[in-house]
């Protein structure tokens, strides 16, 4: 009858499993290093080879650089965004008319992708960009932004001169698409009665305020201190409006920018900036190189030390 595995058993197989494949590490490490000591001329000669081809491949004007900017959406869904993004991604059924086509075609930037923009503060401004991809949409602390993406490409240092014409051709791209033009005139259309909606609601909140300032009966005492510092003069109860005063105004302030933005389907919030460390830098490639000539240069040292072994079994 077989014994059940019950919890300390499976952690005890587990460190077992964990103990031997430490050991097959250490035995390989071990071979390694007799093998450097022992062909050491095939060794260093991969290895330098290896650091050589590092230091060419991230010279200075190799470098390639993560382009960030956000994308503010006017109108258009992020299912629209990422439709009319797909041929940049893939390279394919991009049309050779378009602006972005050459940058595309020639390879001066690749790796076109995109992030979620998130809001902690619930205040429609965006707090940080889901590099990680960790965000959930159905988180309601952490909410993933509906009007704004984060856009990246890579481009090499050489040709960093071209990026705001690279800039203007994505967004003649973006612009220049039927569903999203139609998206964007349908929002521009219900932002605008938006606003003069905002606009006619303060004019009454300070039509109702004035009125009950100048023609409700004052109180006993002439003058109030509020708590923010400001004066009342008359009945104290037109402190209640202040709240609503100061709400109405901040929402008219976030439409009316709003506003200003959505001169497209898609505009930018900031420019095309570089990320402070580009993906080839010399001291990883360096590294990575060097390991990867190690490893190499052991692998052919150890095809030299079964030579004979390797010979007697091809001719068999």
């Amino acid at each position: 009858m077989e014994k059940e595995m019950n919890f300390f058993d499976l952690c005890v197989a587990i460190g077992r499993a964990i103990g031997r494949g430490c050991a097959a590490c250490w035995r390989v490490f071990e071979r390694m290093i007799r093998l450097t000591y022992r062909y050491w001329y095939i060794v260093v000669t991969l290895v330098v080879l290896a650091v050589a081809g590092a230091l060419y491949y991230s010279r200075l004007d190799n470098l390639k650089f993560k382009m960030n900017a956000i994308a503010l959406l006017n109108g258009p869904s992020i299912q629209q965004f990422e439709q009319a993004y797909a041929p940049l991604q893939s390279g394919q059924l991009l049309s050779g008319e378009a602006a972005i086509a050459p940058f595309v075609f020639d390879r001066k930037v690749s790796c076109f992708t995109t992030y979620r923009v998130v809001d902690c503060l619930n205040d429609e401004m965006p707090d940080y960009i889901d590099f990680k991809r960790k965000s959930n949409p159905t988180d309601t602390v952490k909410v993933q932004m509906q009007d704004r993406l984060c856009m990246q490409f890579v481009i090499k240092a050489k040709n960093m001169h071209q990026v705001p014409a690279i800039e203007q051709a994505l967004l003649e791209w973006f612009n220049s698409n039927e569903a999203m033009q139609q998206s964007y005139a349908v929002y521009r259309k219900n932002l605008a009665n938006e606003v003069a909606f905002n606009h006619n609601q303060a004019l009454k909140l300070d039509s109702l305020t004035s009125d009950y300032y100048f023609n409700a009966p004052s109180a006993a005492k002439p003058m109030n201190y509020g708590a923010n510092g400001v004066n009342f003069y008359g009945d104290r109860d037109i402190e209640l409006f202040l709240d609503d005063i100061y709400e109405q105004h901040h929402h008219l302030q976030m439409k009316d920018y709003r506003m200003q933005l959505a001169t497209a389907p898609v505009t930018f919030e900031n420019h095309f900036s570089a990320d402070p460390m580009p993906i080839n830098s010399p001291k990883k490639m360096v590294v990575l190189f060097f390991l990867l000539g190690w490893i190499l240069g052991c692998g052919i040292a150890e095809m030299t030390d079964k030579r004979k072994a390797i010979m007697e079994w091809l001719k068999k």
